[in-house]
């Protein structure tokens, strides 16, 4: 009975509006409007979404907000690195391992430094 209502929940969960985007005044989903423009085989960084998000200055703002992402929800949230061109570690988990790993599968490189080129990889709106 337990397994079923926690599978319940769970779907519940996914079929309802975003309650971190919702509590954070609607920023969170013009982030992730924004994050779901950039083109496969390319990178923005946090401080791009989110001036393009209508948050400049708040970087940190765009990384909470994928970190809230659910699995399901089709945010390409791997395609976005920090200023150094650099996949940000984690303390908490190993998606930083998994953001690389899907980040190469859309042929971005990285150099011997883990970096991307962000004038070869980096994406500019409106001209993708």
């Amino acid at each position: 009975m337990a397994r079923r209502s926690a599978a319940s929940t769970r779907r519940k969960q996914a079929s309802q509006p975003d309650a971190a985007s919702a509590s954070h005044g609607g920023k969170y989903a013009d982030i992730y409007t924004v994050d779901k423009k950039i083109p496969r085989g390319k990178v923005a960084t946090y401080g791009q979404i989110a001036a393009l998000a209508g948050i400049p200055r708040h970087a940190r703002q765009v990384g909470y907000a994928l970190h809230t992402l659910r699995e399901e929800s089709g945010v390409p949230w791997q395609r976005v690195i920090n200023a150094k061109g650099e996949v940000s570690p984690r303390t908490w988990s190993e998606n930083h391992l998994l953001q690389r790993i899907l980040l190469e599968d859309e042929s971005i490189e990285f150099d011997e430094h883990g970096r991307v080129d962000l004038i070869r990889f980096g994406w500019s709106p409106g001209f993708s």
